[in-house]
Formats: structure tokens, sequence, C-alpha cells
């Protein structure tokens, strides 16, 4: 069966947009949604499907669900475990930086659509030296050597700039990996 990964922006930072995993799990299983699992807590779903609706329209079930049962509104994108694998391969800073890359500096940017993604282009101007971004099919890609929280670029990917998109860093992408392979 089809897997897919629902990622939630935002969720269980402060007291604000409290999503307990448990819950979540019981609400994709409720929607049809086999083999649910969710990784830390954070708000990333791992499921399968045998529908064939689009990941765009799953996006929009589960969020709908989630306001709905929870009274959360929260952004939900939806990714094929073929698409998080092109998204994994397509990202040319792990392969192009010098030395060991630190997995916790490098932010992927999930977009449901290329047209978002494209709207992250200004971010380029605000790259420092230190820094490598990349706007993919699939994802975007910050690295910040010197820290996300000290990078403008960072900073604006994760304020008004990313509202429509969610970010992980590159640490979460492999565990995300790893629960897809163990399925």
């Amino acid at each position: 069966m089809p897997q897919f990964i629902a990622l939630l922006r935002g969720i269980n930072v402060g007291k604000a947009k409290r999503v307990p995993m448990a819950e979540l799990r019981d609400l994709l299983t409720s929607l049809g949604y086999a083999n649910v699992q969710t990784l830390l807590n954070s708000g990333n779903v791992v499921f399968e499907s045998a529908g064939r609706a689009t990941t765009s329209a799953q996006a929009k079930q589960i969020q709908t669900a989630i306001a709905e049962t929870m009274n959360v509104e929260v952004p939900v994108i939806v990714k094929s475990s073929a698409e998080f694998a092109l998204i994994e391969t397509e990202c040319t800073i792990t392969n192009s930086a010098k030395g060991t890359i630190d997995p916790s500096r490098l932010l992927v940017a999930f977009a449901q659509d290329t047209k978002t993604l494209a709207e992250l282009s200004p971010l380029s101007a605000l790259v420092h030296e230190s820094e490598r971004f990349q706007i993919g099919k699939y994802a975007a890609y910050l690295y910040c050597a010197n820290g996300i929280l000290e990078s403008k670029a960072g900073a604006a990917l994760l304020g008004k700039v990313g509202r429509s998109v969610t970010t992980r860093n590159w640490a979460t992408v492999l565990k995300i990996t790893q629960l897809l392979e163990t399925k």
C-alpha cells in the first residue's frame, strides 16, 4: 500500500496549537489511513493509503479533521514516500558542503506545490557567505553554518516569508526516511 508523510506546521510549540500525537494517530486512522505512526512531537506522521486521493486532497482532509475535532487550525502538507525520497536526494548542499554538515543546521522547507517553493526565492538575498540556499523541485534547503537563529535567511524562513511552508531539520528528515524504510 502506498506510503505518505503528513507534516503539520507550528504545533506543540509552547502552549499554543497543542496536538497530542496519540490523538493525531487515532484521527488519521478514523479517516481510513492505515499503519499510522508519528515521529517526535512536532507533527510528523507516516501513514498508508489505498485510496487514489491526491496529496493535496489528503492534506486538506487532515487539516479539516484536525480543525473540527481538535479545534486547532494548522497547515498540513502531505508528500508521497516517492516525493520524500526525491526531497532527500535532490539536496545538493549535503553533497557539496566541505566536510560534514551539522544536520541540525540544515533546514528543509516543505511546500504542497512548486509555486509556493518559488515564492521563497527572495531568501537568496539574505543568505550570508557561510550559508547555502537551494530551491529544488520538491523542497527548499537552507544551511546555516553559524546556526539558524543567527541567520537572517533562517529567521525569514521561519517567519512571515515561510508561512506557507513547514520546515524540518535534516536530522528529522533522515529519521522520517528511516521510519518509511521500516514499514
